[in-house]
């Protein structure tokens, strides 16, 4: 199978492709570049493989939560390209793409993007088979009224923790076993999720795929500044 996956919910912008066991990819922390970078990329991936666009099984896309103009063009690009091939798409969240990224040591991973305006995106996420499970729902607010996770060992991964460790670090039952605040979602971790989605026949049709924003507007009023 071979399978193109876009990331662009957060600064970095990575595409990867997965053509049977070989992973192709693509990287850069680049905010407000996205979209001059990503076509290219795409495009970059493909020729290093030798394959053109037509060889394409599936495409996946980090469907968010993340920067609003970041996760349309995510999903934009995705359906653009799906549409054009007639061939599924898979979303993916990028909360679960940026668990992937913590280490296996028996510990739930708490993801944690920073969402700005003192806010970030959270989900849990538990390995289980080899694979990650969500434990509870994805959710944004501010760091120190997030619910308290369930598991008692968590690692910690994503650009919230070094915007709000001391706030959520009051939200955490211990100390958490491993923490790396400078980690985006990549590609790469699309590619790997949804691989095994899309061989069997798990994709959705381009127009289906959603972006997912949980949050309704990008500023906060001068009334909830004061606060």
């Amino acid at each position: 199978m071979n399978l193109l996956a876009i990331e662009t919910a957060t600064e970095s912008c990575s595409v990867a492709l997965l053509c049977g066991e070989r992973l192709v990819t693509r990287s850069e922390i680049a905010p407000r570049r996205h979209a001059e970078l990503l076509l290219p990329m795409c495009d970059e991936v493909l020729a290093e493989a030798g394959l053109d666009r037509r060889d394409l099984d599936a495409i996946a896309v980090g469907r968010g939560p993340g920067a609003f103009t970041g996760v349309r063009l995510a999903i934009s690009a995705a359906q653009g390209i799906a549409l054009a091939l007639d061939i599924p798409v898979v979303p993916v969240s990028s909360l679960m793409a940026l668990a992937a990224q913590a280490p296996d040591n028996g510990a739930d991973v708490l993801a944690v993007i920073d969402a700005r305006m003192g806010e970030v995106y959270a989900a849990v996420y538990r390995r289980s088979n080899g694979s990650l499970e969500a434990v509870g729902e994805e959710t944004v607010g501010r760091a120190a009224a997030l619910h308290r996770p369930p598991s008692t060992a968590l690692n910690v991964i994503g650009t919230g923790w070094t915007s709000y460790r001391e706030a959520l670090t009051t939200i955490l039952a211990s100390a958490p076993r491993w923490a790396d605040g400078d980690r985006y979602p990549q590609a790469a971790d699309i590619a790997r999720i949804a691989a095994p989605i899309a061989a069997a026949g798990g994709g959705i049709a381009a127009e289906k795929a959603l972006p997912v924003y949980l949050r309704d507007k990008v500023a906060l009023t001068l009334a909830e500044q004061r606060r």
